[in-house]
């Protein structure tokens, strides 16, 4: 007897504890739809090597240095910039409501991981009681006189303690705590994509207002010409050179630029807003000097596409919450067996205080109970049912951020080879527009030409000077959303493991 406790008793207490796991052994689900017949690639395909020469701020990754590192914004060397995004972690309210949807996930694991271990309550207590107290009476032949009956108090003092637990023999409660787990590491991942969207979306405002003071300074300095010209025009009027329509025709285009100048002002003021609310400040209390927008897009490191997959958080919570949905397959699952509860009890019951916690006051009980479902409908196996369609779900939204991963990371890297060929092209226009400007004034100040030729001929620089201003723009702001869409730096090491 005793050789069979020592051998069958600890295995009974180990399956007890250890228990089976009913949910399917997890595998990270491949990235591509096998039905799509796609591998992963081995390198981006709108910006190679060759391209590097004639992109502007790019040329051959050094050894180590394929990895964005640190705070990627201070890439751009603007103090401003750098000033600002110090402040998102500090103040942007989207991010603390984030922070506060990591801390509620990660309490959650505790309170699925408290229910593998027992539940102990106690519940003290004093009863008094009284029995036999009233009266009788006794009859006789002459009179009928009353008699009280004896009666007895007593105090009983009790001192219980209970203990429940349910042995995870399916593991359900292992599942739970896994699910549990997953949610929390998906949540860590919202929480850091969070921080890449506000991150990256200060810096794109920020240089679309610098661009707005960029295309102000532009149309300042063309307003300065434009009224030169009127003047000039105006003297020639007088001089009997010039014809009223001239005159008029110049302080169109001058009122016209000063209009477009003014203008100007209603987006840059919103995007002031965007970028006070973003830092967590009121818009009322802040304010941006101008500055121009001065183009200087980094070289960013692009790394292999393979790393893509555990650079970017949003694809790290999609492949946490397939695993969540695998384990809850299991929690279901456990749905069809026995539930084995183990319950006991012990203290102290006295009716004297003094002898409460005395050995012969002392009492226990042990119990064990199963709990098992014998019919319901088919309830079980459509909770199944739903948590397999719920993993499959899950998979599918991986993979497919997955493809918008890629697909973002090719439209910038796209984005930025065209528009350096673009800017060099535009850059071209700009000077010839200039030339052209020259020559119409100098035809109209020797009386070839008229004043309309003037006329369009600042109407075309200025145009593309704009235009160049906004290529330049589309660099900074291309360069920013290629450093979110890689991850900014983020990766999937760095999510808390179970």
């Amino acid at each position: 007897m005793s050789a069979w406790r020592r051998t069958w008793v600890p295995a009974i207490a180990v399956a007890l504890v250890a228990g089976c796991n009913l949910a399917p052994e997890y595998a990270r689900p491949s990235p591509f739809a096998p039905a799509a017949s796609a591998e992963m690639p081995g390198a981006y395909r709108e910006l190679t090597p060759a391209d590097f020469p004639s992109t502007d701020g790019w040329k051959m990754a050094q050894p180590r240095d394929d990895l964005i590192r640190g705070s990627w914004w201070e890439m751009f060397g603007d103090p401003l910039l750098n000033e600002l995004e110090q402040q998102v972690d500090v103040s942007n309210q989207s991010l603390a409501l984030a922070a506060a949807n990591y801390r509620v996930a990660r309490a959650l694991v505790g309170e699925a991981r408290a229910q593998l271990f027992p539940t102990v309550t106690t519940s003290p207590s004093v009863t008094r009681s009284t029995f036999g107290s009233g009266t009788s009476s006794t009859s006789g032949t002459s009179s009928t006189s009353p008699t009280r009956s004896s009666s007895s108090t007593t105090t009983q003092f009790q001192l219980p303690f209970d203990a429940t637990w349910e042995a995870d023999l399916w593991g359900r409660i292992r599942n739970t705590v896994n699910a549990s787990t997953d949610e929390a590491q998906a949540s860590a991942a919202d929480l850091e994509n969070t921080r890449l969207l506000i991150h990256s979306e200060v810096a794109v405002d920020y240089f679309e207002l610098r661009a707005q003071d960029a295309q102000k300074e532009i149309l300042d300095s063309n307003v300065v010409a434009f009224r030169k010209a009127l003047d000039l025009t105006k003297i020639r009027h007088e001089g009997g050179i010039a014809s009223d329509e001239d005159v008029a025709q110049a302080e169109t285009q001058l009122n016209t630029t000063i209009a477009q100048d003014t203008d100007l002002g209603i987006l840059r003021a919103q995007l002031e807003h965007a970028i006070a609310a973003l830092i967590g400040k009121p818009a009322s209390s802040f304010s941006i000097q101008m500055a121009p927008l001065r183009p200087n897009p980094p070289e960013v490191p692009l790394g292999l596409p393979s790393q893509l997959l555990e650079r970017r958080p949003d694809i790290a919570a999609t492949e946490r919450r397939v695993a969540e949905a695998n384990a809850q397959i299991g929690v279901v699952k456990a749905a069809f067996f026995p539930t084995l509860t183990l319950s006991g009890s012990a203290g102290f019951a006295s009716t004297a205080l003094d002898s409460l916690l005395s050995a012969p006051s002392r009492f226990w009980q042990f119990g064990a109970s199963l709990a098992q479902t014998l019919f319901d409908g088919g309830k079980r196996q459509a909770t199944v049912e739903q948590a397999m369609a719920s993993y499959d779900g899950t998979v599918a939204t991986y993979r497919q951020t997955v493809l918008t991963a890629f697909q973002e990371v090719e439209d910038e890297l796209a984005a930025l080879r065209i528009l350096s060929q673009e800017r060099v092209q535009q850059d071209a226009a700009v000077a010839s527009a200039q030339t052209a400007l020259a020559r119409a004034e100098d035809r109209y100040k020797f009386g070839v030409d008229s004043y309309l030729n003037v006329i369009t001929a600042q109407s075309t620089l200025l145009s593309n000077q704009r235009t160049a201003m906004n290529i330049r723009l589309q660099q900074m702001t291309a360069s920013v959303l290629l450093i979110k869409a890689l991850g900014g730096g983020w990766e999937a090491s760095r999510l808390a493991s179970r």
